[in-house]
């Protein structure tokens, strides 16, 4: 526990048998109360090195996509009675030692969610991103800063930590089952008036790190401004769409323990 709190670190995993335990061997001991990991219908043996380390597994029988794996995630995260929730992913991108400085920060209620930061400490190049990838990145957070008036380093982390009340709260359900979900998020946490604090996180890009291809980065680029530019036209009464829905807060789907 840190501050009192509980905390669950939730790893969505797609073919990730190779960095899995890497990535848990990692985890600073000692605060961390739950590790998840969801295997969305991999082709490798990642589920099975899961509950080879004693980790809580799901495997979903069919693929969900990323926002869907991330869904069950955190329905079962909160089932766990968990007070803050750490997204690592087991691809060993990202480092798993800031999960504790992460959780702290939301434990102690500074931020709401917080958001490992590649673009901070200036490591994405350093860490391999590729150039097109880093200038897409550089593009996009540029456009959604200047529409949504904040000033974030970056939207497209796959490095968080939420509190329960943000789990709790946004309509996550009216989410993108794809890449999408990650910016659906951040807009709806804007939306709803929580508060978002970084950290610098340096990265590594290795071929064993999962990436996201060029077709499903343009459309996740398309994505991104158009959910940027929902946000825009629904803080002005001008359209309205199901993402902001106050009614469909709260309401993440229960667990199967069928698939545990």
């Amino acid at each position: 526990m840190l501050h009192g709190k509980k905390v669950v670190v939730v790893m969505p995993a797609y073919n990730a048998a190779e960095t899995l335990e890497a990535t848990y061997a990692e985890i600073p001991p000692g605060y961390v109360d739950g590790v998840l990991v969801v295997d969305d219908a991999s082709t490798d043996a990642t589920a099975a090195r899961a509950r080879a380390l004693g980790l809580e597994t799901i495997v979903h029988p069919r693929n969900r996509g990323y926002g869907g794996n991330q869904k069950t995630c955190y329905a079962r995260a909160l089932e766990m009675g968990a007070d803050v929730v750490v997204m690592l992913h087991p691809d060993y991108q990202y480092t798993p030692k800031l999960v504790v400085a992460m959780a702290s920060l939301v434990a102690i209620g500074q931020y709401d969610v917080v958001l490992g930061s590649r673009i901070l400490c200036g490591g994405a190049l350093k860490g391999g991103m590729p150039l097109y990838k880093y200038i897409s990145n550089r593009i996009l957070t540029f456009a959604q800063n200047l529409v949504t008036g904040a000033k974030l380093s970056e939207y497209h982390t796959g490095y968080r930590a939420f509190s329960r009340r943000v789990l709790t709260e946004l309509p996550l359900e009216m989410n993108s089952d794809n890449f999408v979900f990650d910016n659906q998020m951040l807009a709806q946490t804007l939306y709803f008036g929580f508060s978002i604090g970084e950290i610098s996180c340096p990265a590594k890009y290795f071929p064993e790190a999962s990436s996201i291809r060029l077709g499903a980065s343009t459309r996740y680029g398309l994505g991104v401004l158009w959910t940027t530019g929902q946000l825009w036209l629904q803080r002005r009464n001008l359209a309205r769409f199901a993402i902001f829905r106050a009614d469909g807060r709260g309401h993440l789907t229960h667990v199967s323990r069928d698939h545990a």
